[in-house]
């Protein structure tokens, strides 16, 4: 094959020229990048020839082999990995196939802020590109193990890439840099010198399981003591840090780290971290979660979804286990009782550190909440066995402030006659505060929860009550504020009316009744207490499920004069054509005012404005 040029994708050349041209105050990462790209390389090869007996591979002496040439300033990083193929390449390094890269690059060009730059460069991880912080050119020749031909990939960075076939090409992937003159102003050392080398290794890969070696040497320069199995009095925090950084490719320390080891009839050690930013595809449903498993220390495989639930995606680290087969496969992996008995003990810990966290940090406890809340929410859903330690670690929103509160500090504020925990869910605060659901609410006192995460309206439904008291949404059903019922002289008043709106609105409400909650608003609609919500109806149609029509409840205030002047009005002339109107209208405001949707908007636009043409 002669060599061919082609171009990055549009988003890579961005993310390059951003990595090359922003400011970074420590370049020394990119080694230690490129030393986890091929330590990940060792870690295929090995679990694919335990998978494929037939694959022709060596692996008698797996190990990373660095490389320097001072007089060419060239840094070679070579490992006998599993290698990659040629479109392997062209996916990988001319590509960023991943979602979420274009939101990336608008917040990093946003960023006036130098480490909030480096924040974002972490948060996204881009491995490979780190190298032209510190290279004019790279190149790199890689063979995949099982293949006979391999292939040379080229560039300088700045837009294009040289590809073509190398036939002689090793088992396994070499990257060679052709390095920068060293600049001391921009913290641009000398990465062609032995002593600086030896430093970077030691300093962010000492914990790697392979042996890493300069060139003509058999002594590693890394010690390969796994972290998860040294005590912890004997590991630092900043090699808890940087191991952190290698299995999650994020360049920020983590917020916690967890460190725990179990004997007994099954034996494993654990070492997790709870970041302390939330990764751009959290919420993505290609998004990757698990950690890595080991058995043995025998790397088994990189996101074993198996070891944690859903809601805990954002947890980091390793699982060294035992007792386990190593020729396992994901599908059994899933039904093992080992690892379903893991998993249990590994969400407990991971729950109870957030208890403690939450306990004696308030302030790192809610940068956690501020990044992964809406997650850790969807374990209410999922986790019954756990539901009131989750419940326990909410904070939410209410209209007690603008902070947020949990459910023990709300039941502690409650009034002495309530007995429920009033919430409302809505797509925005905004919304929720600004609802006439809320009228008399406030006026009486009484605090309501604010919830506007979309799986809040799906959480609500299935928790019935926190520490004996009912949750209560004050958008359903009755509600108790401790006032008498609507005097009977009143309801039967007022009769005639609700039943006329009853027959007139019948398409879109199952009842019209006089209301409670209302102290300033002329209307608001409510549902029964076990009807979907609005909100929640719209959800499931976005998410292409068909909804059958809800009716609803329309509540009128019976102290409103347009309340009143409709019945004065019905009660003199019930014929009257444009009472019809003025219901309609009624209706109208009152769903618009919950963020509804109007089911003809021409139509209630067309009323709005002949009524205030009547009115000039």
């Amino acid at each position: 094959m002669s060599s061919e040029t082609l171009e990055f994708q549009a988003e890579t050349r961005q993310l390059l020229h951003l990595m090359v041209h922003s400011i970074y105050s420590n370049k020394d990462i990119f080694l230690r990048e490129l030393i986890s790209n091929a330590s990940d390389a060792l870690d295929k090869l090995r679990l694919e020839s335990m998978i494929d007996k037939d694959l022709v591979a060596d692996t008698d002496d797996l190990h990373i082999t660095l490389a320097v040439d001072t007089e060419e300033r060239t840094l070679t990083v070579r490992d006998n990995g599993i290698g990659m193929s040629r479109d392997d390449v062209i996916q990988l390094i001319g590509t960023i196939a991943k979602s979420g890269t274009a939101e990336m690059l608008r917040k990093m060009r946003e960023s006036k802020d130098a480490a909030a730059k480096q924040e974002l460069i972490g948060q996204f991880g881009v491995g490979f590109y780190s190298t032209f912080m510190v290279a004019d050119k790279v190149t790199l020749v890689t063979r995949r193990a099982g293949e006979t031909g391999g292939t040379r990939w080229q560039s300088t960075g700045e837009g294009t890439y040289e590809i073509e076939a190398a036939d002689d090409a090793p088992q396994g992937t070499s990257v060679t840099l052709h390095l920068k003159p060293e600049d001391t102003d921009d913290q641009l050392h000398d990465y062609a010198a032995d002593w600086k080398i030896r430093e970077i290794v030691k300093r962010y890969s000492d914990f790697i399981a392979w042996p890493i070696r300069m060139e003509g040497s058999d002594t590693p320069l890394n010690s390969m003591k796994a972290l998860w199995a040294r005590p912890r009095s004997e590991v630092s925090d900043e090699e808890y840090h940087e191991f952190y950084k290698h299995v999650s490719h994020d360049w920020t320390d983590p917020l916690e780290t967890i460190h725990m080891k179990a004997e007994g009839t099954f034996e494993y050690e654990a070492l997790l971290f709870i970041p302390s930013r939330a990764p751009f595809d959290l919420f993505t449903r290609d998004g990757k979660r698990g950690v890595q498993l080991y058995v043995k220390r025998v790397f088994i495989m990189d996101d074993c979804e198996a070891l944690t639930p859903q809601y805990l995606r954002f947890v980091k680290g390793v699982v060294d286990a035992h007792d386990l087969s190593l020729n396992i496969s994901r599908e059994i992996l899933q039904q093992d009782r080992q690892i379903q008995a893991v998993r249990r003990r590994l969400v407990k810990k991971v729950l109870s550190t957030l208890t403690d966290l939450r306990e004696k940090d308030a302030e790192r406890y809610g940068t956690f909440w501020g990044e992964f809340g809406r997650a850790l929410k969807e374990g209410l859903l999922d986790d019954a066995d756990n539901r009131d330690t989750l419940l326990d670690l909410l904070l939410l929103p209410s209209t007690a402030g603008s902070g947020l509160t949990s459910l023990r500090d709300y039941v502690s504020r409650m009034k002495e006659e309530q007995k429920d925990i009033y919430f409302m869910t809505g797509e925005s605060r905004a919304m929720v505060e600004h609802s006439p659901h809320m009228e008399a609410f406030l006026d009486k006192g009484y605090e309501v929860l604010i919830l506007t995460d979309p799986v809040d309206e799906v959480w609500v439904e299935q928790i019935n009550e926190f520490d004996g008291h009912p949750l209560q949404s004050i958008a359903k059903g009755q509600v108790d504020l401790g006032a008498s019922d609507t005097p009977a002289e009143q309801q039967e008043e007022f009769a005639p009316l609700l039943t006329w709106l009853g027959e007139k609105l019948t398409d879109d409400v199952k009842e019209v009744r006089l209301s409670s909650r209302l102290t300033t608003s002329a209307a608001c609609i409510v549902g029964d207490a076990h009807d979907i919500t609005p909100t929640l109806e719209k959800m499931y149609r976005a998410m292409g499920q068909e909804m059958p029509r809800t009716k609803r409840i329309l509540e009128l205030n019976p102290a409103h004069p347009l309340v009143t002047g409709l019945r004065s009005a019905h009660a003199a002339a019930p014929d009257d054509a444009g009472l019809v109107e003025t219901a309609e209208l009624l209706y109208g405001v009152a769903l618009l005012a919950e963020g509804g949707e109007l089911t003809d908007p021409a139509r209630f636009t067309r009323l709005v404005a002949d009524r205030l043409a009547r009115s000039l």
